[in-house]
């Protein structure tokens, strides 16, 4: 007796939608955490135990802060540096945040 060989496997257009939808929404898933994942990485926080901080008070900023440990030199790569290490995107600071400054510097 000879065995029947099976059909080729048919889609419906219901169904040829629906696995399109399925594929699309998990590339879109696997691109949403590709694009995370590298931001994380590529914004890494550097080690900060043991720096010393300060806690910034109302009506500072970044550059009254880098300006008061810079020691008399331009501020404006202390700022930078400041952001860096606290991984700020943009200088903007609010009252009552724990900054960690640079070593040897005072708080």
């Amino acid at each position: 007796m000879r065995g029947r060989s099976n059909p080729p496997v048919r889609l419906t257009r219901r169904g040829r939608i629906v696995l399109i939808a399925f594929v699309s929404l998990l590339t879109l898933v696997f691109l949403w955490y590709g694009t995370r994942s590298a931001v994380t990485a590529s914004t890494g926080v550097p080690d900060r135990a043991g720096l010393p901080w300060v806690t910034v008070q109302k009506g500072d900023t970044l550059w009254k802060i880098a300006t008061a440990i810079s020691e008399g030199n331009d501020p404006g790569p202390m700022v930078r540096q400041i952001m860096t290490l606290n991984g700020l995107p943009d200088p903007l600071i609010r009252p009552g945040t724990k900054l960690y400054l640079p070593t040897g510097q005072a708080g």
